[in-house]
């Protein structure tokens, strides 16, 4: 689930003047042990199924805790989850650790979790992550447009402290998920009125909102530690402040002036400086995250057999290897698939990947091939978040592109990473755009499901093709991981026979940290191991 601003440090209203970090600056001693860090804002409420981008995500994952957790190498460990059996991967029961409160001091039963995903799951709540849960029994009906049950019969609570599930079919994914941000529970008090509770939300897990009105819209967020947390990642630091800057460049600023903590994305302007500026503070990894470039069906000469040729065609035109080079000094390589280089599996040398190479003779063929359907006419756009450090290579896409085909091609900016996900989101954007993608659980299945599943609540190109849906299926359904990664890669095939979009890059993250943090680690997936960090 997780559209990464990439860079999309957004927004906002927070002072290009460093005027972020004033209130947490070494001066005030009340502020000391809290650690900052770098984050945009969110696109919606705090609410666990309806965050699909990191920056909410990163919030609620603090707020609560689910049955699991995932540590900074992605190795899922038990959290509220005493133990989760099942004998054929397709019906669980669920044990929960005892006495554990959520911060409004009512306990966290069986009844928490189930009224949660059923909550996520109900057609008329939209939610965007509740596609998460289409593998429950009962899920169709709740599903639906207009839904026909209000509750999966697929889960099914025992006791207080035991509930069940049933799946329509076996799982090699599901009790890893089990960690991801819609399986959380929730208290009682969220379903009176749940747009309040996103915007002062009540949770279960090592942080808590400071105080009510601790999110100050397109300023920052403030946690403190939760002292009745019973689990395993409890805080090693005094509070966690979330600023939002208007660009990377302010936020390395002030990360050398001593004002930040933490921030997870060094900015072009920076990239060939870094180390040597910042030392053994300087962060360099190969994380779960990419670059892509897409279209919707809307969009004239981007759809059918027209849209499919073209795509490939652009794929063709654009010289990674040199824009992963001259703009990115070697912190981001040329995707191979559609997911990322670093997950268990990954195959770089698949069926139909050679459209991801540069191959300007090709790239021409494709495209006359394409007007001989409907001769091309306008110009190519691709949208980005103006607030996220993807000017540059937005730009250099575009000029390549442009060299190659010959047509006029550039980049739209966005004000904010919020301004530009609302648009993909209600699909009028009109235009191709530049979306990240992050990693929720360390696998390719969570990549390709969550983005090019049919009905799945981030597919935002709309793909549709019953075979590889089934191929999916199919991965997740196998005996083995080896069985999992052969129907991985025959629907990837698909992919690249459809170009369902264009892979552009994918990451090497690189990051840094303030002077007075002691420990701080980069997670699998790019971003920081935050109950982790030492001042």
């Amino acid at each position: 689930m997780r559209f990464t601003r990439a860079g999309a440090l957004t927004a906002a209203v927070l002072l290009a003047t460093s005027l972020g970090l004033a209130a947490c600056s070494s001066d005030d001693k009340s502020d000391a042990g809290i650690v900052t860090s770098n984050i945009t804002e969110p696109q919606n409420p705090l609410l666990p199924a309806n965050n699909n981008d990191n920056n909410g995500s990163r919030i609620v994952d603090r707020l609560f805790a689910g049955l699991k957790y995932y540590d900074a190498n992605g190795v899922a460990h038990d959290d509220m989850a005493q133990a989760i059996e099942t004998t054929d991967r397709k019906n669980y029961t669920i044990k929960l650790k005892p006495d554990w409160k959520f911060t409004d001091g009512t306990a966290v039963t069986s009844k928490s979790y189930i009224d949660a995903w059923n909550y996520a799951a109900l057609g008329t709540n939209a939610q965007l992550q509740g596609y998460v849960f289409s593998n429950i029994v009962g899920y169709d009906e709740v599903a639906a447009e207009k839904p026909t049950a209000q509750t999966m019969s697929g889960l099914k609570a025992v006791d207080d402290r035991t509930f069940t599930i049933a799946l329509k079919s076996p799982s090699i994914d599901f009790e890893l998920a089990l960690a991801f941000t819609p399986f959380y529970p929730l208290p009682e008090v969220a379903f009176k009125d749940m747009k309040a509770f996103g915007e002062n939300p009540i949770g279960n897990g090592p942080y808590k909102m400071a105080r009510t009105g601790a999110w100050e819209h397109n300023v920052k967020v403030d946690l403190v530690p939760n002292p009745d947390y019973k689990g395993e990642r409890p805080a090693k630091n005094k509070g966690l402040r979330f600023v939002m800057y208007q660009s990377f460049d302010t936020a390395y600023a002030d990360l050398q002036a001593g004002n930040l903590d933490a921030l997870d994305t060094i900015p072009d302007s920076a990239l060939s400086s870094y180390k040597n500026d910042l030392g053994s503070r300087a962060i360099t990894k190969p994380t779960a995250q990419n670059q892509h470039i897409s279209s919707q069906t809307n969009i004239p000469h981007l759809a059918g057999e027209e849209g499919v040729l073209r795509r490939k065609a652009l794929s063709m035109a654009i010289n990674r290897e040199q824009i992963c080079e001259n703009i990115f000094r070697g912190t981001r390589v040329p995707s191979r698939d559609f997911t990322a280089i670093t997950l268990p599996g990954f195959n770089g040398d698949l069926p139909g990947s050679e459209v991801l190479k540069y191959n300007p003779t090709e790239a021409k063929k494709l495209w006359a091939q394409a007007d001989a359907i409907s001769p091309w006419s306008g110009r190519y756009e691709i949208a980005y978040n103006s607030d996220g450090g993807h000017q540059a290579w937005i730009e250099a896409v575009a000029n390549s592109i442009k060299n190659t085909l010959g047509i006029e091609a550039i980049g739209a900016p966005y004000p904010t990473f919020k301004d530009i996900r609302t648009a993909i989101t209600a699909r009028t954007i009109g235009k191709a755009f530049r979306y990240g993608w992050q990693g929720d659980y360390p696998t390719m299945l969570q990549f390709l499901t969550a983005e090019y599943y049919t009905g799945a609540g981030t597919n935002n190109v709309d793909y549709k093709n019953p075979a590889f849906d089934k191929l999916i299926d199919q991965a997740l359904a196998a005996q083995s991981l080896e069985e999992s990664y052969k129907f991985v890669g025959e629907a990837q095939a698909l992919l690249f026979r459809d170009m369902a979009d264009i892979p552009v890059l994918d990451f090497i993250a690189t990051a840094g940290l303030g002077e007075k943090v002691k420990k701080a680690e980069l997670t699998w997936n790019g971003q920081f191991d935050f109950e982790n960090i030492e001042k």
